[in-house]
């Protein structure tokens, strides 16, 4: 096995390379029909972007879409690495923990 850094430990020039690779194998999966394999090269692609958002620009106490999932809202509690702990407006208010790419801004593409 290959020694290969830590998302933590890229530059974002690297993080932004290693997207475009992750990107790549996921669409050669989906045209393959691999599903499985297609979502887990897209959560990896997610995890990366977590690592080009400070966390820092996402808010305690304050909603946000949820991208990907239309018309869903997510309640951030707290933030611990690069994901966002809270729970999903409407449901059983189940904690669960979201990687912070995956958080838009309620004001953003409306």
């Amino acid at each position: 096995m290959e020694n290969e850094k830590k998302y933590s430990q890229m530059s974002e020039h690297e993080l932004r390379t290693e997207i475009g690779t992750i990107m790549e194998k996921a669409r050669k999966a989906e045209q393959l029909g691999m599903v499985n394999e297609y979502a887990v090269y897209q959560r990896k692609a997610v995890m990366a972007q977590s690592y080009l958002i400070d966390p820092k620009t996402i808010v305690k106490d304050e909603i946000y879409r949820i991208d990907g999932d239309e018309g869903v809202f997510f309640h951030v509690d707290y933030l611990k690495g690069r994901f966002a702990w809270g729970y999903r407006l409407g449901g059983e208010r189940a904690m669960e923990a979201l990687p912070i790419a995956m958080l838009k801004t309620v004001k953003e593409g409306k």
